[in-house]
This record gives C-alpha cells, sequence and structure tokens, in this order.
C-alpha cells in the first residue's frame, strides 16, 4: 500500500548557515520501522533536489522514534546571504511530508 509521509508522521525543521535538519517523527510508534525502512538519506535528496545541492546524512532516534537528516546546501548559501522566499527551509519539512512510501 502506498501513503503519503504526512498520513503516518509530522516533521520539525532546524537550520543553520546553509544546512538544514529535517527531523520526521510517526504518530504511531509502530511506523517506525516503516520509516527507517523507506525514508532514506536517498530517498530524501532524490525527493528534494529541487532544494538541496549538498549531501544528506541520516540519523536513526530509536529512542524517541525519529529519523534526523542534515541537509547540507539546503538554503541557497543562508539566512543573511539567501535570496530565496524561504531562507529557514521551514517549507522543506511540508515538502518532504509528500513523499510517498510503501507500508506494509
Amino acid at each position: 500500500m502506498r501513503a503519503r509521509l504526512h498520513d503516518i508522521a509530522h516533521a520539525r525543521t532546524g537550520d543553520k548557515g546553509d544546512t538544514s535538519t529535517l527531523s520526521v517523527f510517526p504518530y504511531r510508534d509502530e511506523h517506525y520501522p516503516d520509516l527507517v525502512r523507506e525514508l532514506t538519506s536517498e530517498a530524501v535528496r532524490r525527493h528534494l533536489s529541487t532544494h538541496i545541492r549538498g549531501e544528506v546524512i541520516r540519523y536513526e532516534l530509536p529512542n524517541v522514534c525519529a529519523l534526523q537528516f542534515v541537509c547540507r546546501r539546503s538554503l541557497d548559501g543562508g539566512v543573511t546571504t539567501s535570496l530565496a522566499l524561504d531562507t529557514h527551509g521551514k517549507s522543506l519539512s511540508s515538502r518532504l511530508l509528500s513523499l510517498e512510501i510503501d507500508l506494509p
């Protein structure tokens, strides 16, 4: 079964310089293994390819059932140097939640 990520999870975003951090939390703990399996660094990089020009590093946080993605070169130079409308990258989390994943 295919589902949009926003149907099973929510996300928070942070930023520093030209790096965004995207943290994804399932609404229900039993969906954490699905996120680990489906939400790879490559999947995030591919889905956000128009915004992320650098590497994407994934960190697994099983004690809190979360995944964190550190996205380098994602803010067009950073808050103080970018001409982008969303220099903080807050919309990246919403865009990420539109990703479709497979659920058992």
